[in-house]
């Protein structure tokens, strides 16, 4: 396994696999590796010839009153687990090599960026997408991996891939939960035992949400009326947006019909957890044991 701090050292490396006809997995993350990562890593394992994996906390993602100082890092836990899982090659570069002084330019995919999160984050999305598309354009992988977590994030950098005519396939892979049903996140280190508790909060919303639109509900101000029942029941949590949108432009639907995102941001605390579940009503519909769709973690992003 390589480890690259320099980009004129990944250049080369790529350069080289390029021209083996090499196909390239990739994984772009900030670290503080947990287990949604690693599906993320052996799916790319699985599907290609080589794994690279990039750790990089990226400043301009964050706010200026948010967590960038103290977001959990700890490389040697995240060597580990890259070469026990196969990674090829560690892109780990600091924070000159990716924006050197007198950087200048940035990438935004206007109309998505400023919903949902990005309302409540303001150009962190302009921050994802630039360093993404970086990534992209140093590492050219053939495949691209990310999490249904981050399922906003994911349609923007889908986006981003279809509008600048990237050759990049997107690969979408399914929330990976704890035990708990809490989504996992590296952010999750800030909550206690009990706070962690309290973060299930999400999770029941979601799951409220999927019964009442599973025996017939379609009205999305109704259902996240009783996702914020059950939110607010517990004194820890503070929403800060329960959403159900469309899939392509993020916009409030009028009615529940065919598909679409509900999306939530909830502090526990001082801590700020997101989560999500995509919605296809015909596959409520359906004769299935409730109990058993909910414990189904659906559906790929398109």
């Amino acid at each position: 396994m390589q480890i690259i701090r320099k980009i004129k050292d990944l250049r080369r490396v790529i350069g080289s696999l390029k021209s083996k006809r090499r196909s390239i997995g990739f994984v772009p993350t900030m670290g503080s590796l947990h287990e949604g990562h690693l599906s993320l890593i052996r799916a790319a394992r699985k599907e290609n010839q080589q794994v690279v994996v990039s750790i990089f906390v990226n400043p301009i993602q964050f706010g200026a009153k948010e967590d960038l100082k103290r977001y959990p890092r700890n490389f040697k836990k995240d060597l580990a687990s890259c070469k026990k899982e196969g990674v090829d090659i560690i892109f780990y570069p600091d924070i000159k090599e990716m924006y050197p002084q007198g950087y200048k330019t940035y990438v935004t995919v206007q109309g998505l960026s400023d919903l949902l999160c990005g309302k409540f984050r303001p150009g962190h999305f302009q921050g994802v997408t630039t360093v993404v598309a970086k990534l992209f354009n140093l590492i050219q992988p053939d495949t691209a991996y990310f999490g249904q977590k981050d399922a906003q994030q994911v349609l923007i950098i889908q986006k981003m891939v279809q509008d600048l005519n990237m050759p990049v396939l997107v690969r979408v892979l399914p929330t990976v939960r704890e035990l708990s049903g809490l989504a996992m996140s590296s952010r999750n280190i800030y909550l206690t035992v009990d706070k962690k508790r309290d973060a299930l909060v999400l999770r029941e919303a979601l799951i409220k949400a999927r019964e009442l639109i599973g025996l017939g509900e379609n009205d999305p101000k109704e259902v996240v009326r009783k996702m914020r029942q059950v939110i607010n029941k517990n004194k820890a949590a503070k929403i800060q947006y329960i959403s159900i949108v469309d899939l392509k432009e993020l916009k409030p639907i009028g009615r529940i019909k065919d598909h679409a995102l509900i999306a939530l941001a909830v502090y526990i605390g001082r801590v700020r957890l997101i989560d999500n579940a995509i919605i296809f009503r015909d596959v409520l519909k359906r004769n299935l044991k409730v109990s058993r769709l909910l414990r189904r973690d659906t559906f790929a992003l398109t």
